[in-house]
């Protein structure tokens, strides 16, 4: 409300129309997590917006680039399979260290392919990782986590690992992984991030000119 006041008081009204525009889309809610504790408690945290009902999970630092929004792709997985998705892709083995790698039903998940996981680690070492499966951003959870995660012994780092209560699950349910399609940018790692920021400015048609300028002079003046 504060945003579209000072838009309005600034005479900017092609913004303020945006604005209201997005706000006319959806309703947000939004709970801080007070503490710490881990994604898992996060999640836990989000239980009274959600109800008994099976939700998405999106976290800010996975930025996919597709055509097709790699949470649809898992929301159709979930329309067939009726069950908790995993979104899935295959990551060097020098980086399993750094995500929840699936142990997989099958060797090789094909892009757009659903496979049963059969269980999950969190931050495994090299040689304890049981695939290079790794687990990016992308959940559709059916709602009998909850109870997972109110009882989930803090894990790796000393929190509360989502990947640890999906483990639980599997066991009760079937939970599967998903090969979604997309160029994915971890933009919680510096070169990630740069790698996006200056892609994204080379899409833009109003940067890209004067922005490969800048590049240049700074590689020059780098050299």
């Amino acid at each position: 409300m504060e945003l579209e006041l000072e838009l309005e008081r600034s005479g900017k009204t092609k913004l303020l129309e945006q604005v209201r525009q997005i706000s006319d889309m959806v309703n947000i809610h939004y709970i801080r997590q007070k503490e710490p504790k881990g994604l898992g408690h996060a999640i836990h945290c989000a239980k009274s917006f959600i109800g008994n009902e099976p939700f998405a999970v999106l976290l800010g630092d996975d930025i996919v680039v597709n055509d097709n929004p790699a949470i649809n792709q898992l929301c159709v997985a979930y329309d067939q399979k009726q069950s908790s998705i995993v979104g899935v892709q295959e990551v060097p083995l020098k980086d399993v260290v750094k995500y929840g790698i699936i142990d997989p039903a099958k060797e090789i998940i094909n892009i757009g392919e659903a496979v049963e996981v059969k269980a999950m680690v969190e931050k495994p070492r090299i040689e304890d990782a049981p695939s290079k499966y790794g687990v990016l951003g992308r959940y559709i959870l059916t709602p009998e986590i909850f109870p997972l995660l109110e009882t989930q012994t803090p894990g790796s780092g000393g929190e509360i690992q989502l990947t640890d209560a999906i483990k639980r699950l599997s066991e009760i349910q079937k939970v599967y992984a998903y090969h979604f399609e997309g160029h994915r940018y971890d933009v919680g790692n510096k070169m990630g991030y740069l790698e996006a920021t200056v892609d994204f400015a080379l899409q833009r048609d109003d940067l890209k000119d004067e922005f490969m300028k800048l590049l240049k002079e700074k590689v020059e003046n780098a050299k």
